[in-house]
């Protein structure tokens, strides 16, 4: 089968990743499949049937059945027999856990992350691309105010999120195109501009991006992007609150510069 055929089939894997960022010739379909079938677990599901994880990977129920047994058999997930279901198993959490324990920012964040939350009672959040997703990191929570905020492993939207929008500000011009390209075939047009224009906000504003009743109507957020130079990639962090609360003029002139502050102490 021709490569472009072997990559049209795999479609459901393909949304996480820039097809600019793939060679065809390494690229593994069903390495690709089997991480989809992860993927479809959200945070606070515990158990997905088979019908589940077809209808979210998009992948034939035969395909669905052998990666769910290869995956259970190798520890990933845990087959539930009495609710007939599948679980996340001990074999995910460990890659987890390997990755944020290499992540030296992260344990250097988290005591000005809850330094910063509780000074300004929002939610202070840490997070990087996940394909062409964000996932969170760390999310500390104000101790003193309601607060919003997702659980680590929580995954966001690049195009209406703060966070998503602040790493698309810091791409290089053609990356940042070939990811619009990517997000534009399955999101709505009127969100790839309003990420746009959030990305000339950043330009104006300097190293903040915002996100204002966008990615739910009573969330508030903004974020700020700087370079990981121990690992050589970008993270963002953010910071979110209720719009109903919090106005778009206290993110702008008050959390805007105290983030944008400690983002660049953690570069």
């Amino acid at each position: 089968m021709p490569a472009e055929s072997n990559r049209n089939s795999a479609s459901p894997s393909l949304r996480y990743v820039s097809s600019e960022e793939i060679d065809e010739r390494k690229f593994v379909v069903a390495l690709a499949r089997g991480l989809d079938l992860l993927r479809a677990f959200r945070p606070g599901e515990t158990l997905l049937g088979n019908r589940d994880l077809v209808e979210r990977t998009g992948l034939p129920k035969a395909t669905v059945n052998r990666l769910a047994y290869t995956l259970t058999t190798l520890g990933y997930l845990r087959f539930d027999e009495p609710a007939g279901k599948y679980a996340l198993d001990t074999g995910v959490l460990s890659l987890g856990f390997t990755l944020l324990a290499g992540t030296d920012t992260l344990e250097l964040a988290r005591p000005h992350m809850r330094a910063l939350a509780r000074e300004i009672g929002a939610a202070v959040s840490l997070g990087c691309r996940d394909g062409l997703d964000m996932i969170y990191l760390e999310t500390i929570r104000s101790e003193t105010a309601l607060t919003l905020g997702l659980a680590p492993g929580s995954r966001l939207s690049m195009l209406t999120s703060s966070m998503g929008r602040a790493y698309l500000a810091v791409q290089e011009p053609a990356a940042r195109e070939a990811l619009f390209d990517e997000l534009g075939k399955t999101e709505d047009a009127a969100r790839v501009a309003s990420a746009r224009r959030a990305i000339d906000d950043f330009a104006r504003d300097g190293c903040c991006c915002y996100s204002f009743r966008e990615w739910h109507d009573d969330v508030n957020a903004i974020a700020a992007p700087f370079r990981d130079l121990r690992n050589g990639r970008w993270l963002v962090l953010s910071s979110s609150g209720p719009a109903s609360s919090m106005s778009e003029a206290f993110f702008r002139e008050t959390i805007g510069p105290k983030l944008k502050a400690l983002a660049a102490r953690l570069a």
